[in-house]
């Protein structure tokens, strides 16, 4: 078992956000640390690791799912297994976050189909944000976010499109009260964008994917600014947290 539970002296009396990891070094970069900033406590799982999701987020104020290199359609028993649980944070109308994976396991769970562009194209690297009416009715959103996928998803019925984009048009969504998902990582770290860009440069030959220089120079103009709206976009989902 890799359950972490990462609970940092100070943090057991803080109320718990679910953190749902897909492998044994990911982390989950500036939205943990925004949280622990915000007063909640990581309860940190790896399902693929064999980490048990629970049966109830009677204990914990929310969720996030964060992306991996696996597809939300891959037949592992754990892909199937973390998008039915979804079932648990709708019923129970807690908040819940999905980033990239996270999303298009949100998307499939609610009937959205996930699959690849028709056209072979994928988003790897920087990438231009448009913000729907009911987006900036929320917030301001940044202009450019970055990617890291091969995959995108159908809006499911009832959700509400909150920002589109050029290739993949469904690129964040809201379903009820506290259901989100994103298709872009805000989430990274510049020592994460640098392991992302080393590991996955077998992937800039990809169609309309962008080369390793250009995810660092974009980080340079446009992180400021994504991270600003990360600041935001947490607080919107998750609130202050009740101390007990």
């Amino acid at each position: 078992m890799y359950h972490t539970g990462w609970m940092e002296s100070g943090q057991s009396q803080r109320p718990k956000i679910l953190t749902v990891l897909h492998q044994e070094h990911s982390s989950p970069g500036r939205v943990g640390q925004l949280l622990l900033e915000a007063g909640f406590a990581l309860d940190i799982r790896r399902p693929p690791l064999g980490d048990p999701l629970p049966e109830t987020l009677e204990d914990h104020a929310g969720a996030v799912i964060f992306g991996g290199p696996m597809s939300a359609n891959d037949p592992e028993a754990f892909v199937k297994a973390e998008t039915e649980w979804l079932s648990v944070p709708l019923a129970e109308d807690k908040p819940f976050l999905g980033i990239c994976l996270g999303a298009q396991m949100l998307a499939n769970h609610l009937g959205g189909r996930v699959g690849p562009h028709p056209e072979g194209l994928v988003e790897i690297g920087w990438y231009p944000l448009e913000s729907t009416e009911a987006g900036r009715a929320l917030m301001d959103w940044p202009s450019m976010v970055y990617h890291f996928h091969r995959e995108g998803f159908e809006l499911p019925q009832t959700a509400t499109l909150l920002a589109t984009g050029s290739s993949y048009p469904n690129q964040a969504f809201r379903y009820g009260k506290n259901a989100w998902g994103v298709q872009f990582h805000a989430e990274l770290t510049r020592a994460m964008m640098h392991r992302w860009v080393v590991r996955g440069a077998e992937r800039f030959t990809l169609c309309g994917a962008q080369q390793g220089r250009d995810h660092l120079e974009g980080r340079m103009i446009y992180d400021a600014v994504l991270r600003a709206w990360l600041h935001r976009f947490l607080a919107a989902i998750f609130g202050e947290p009740a101390l007990v």
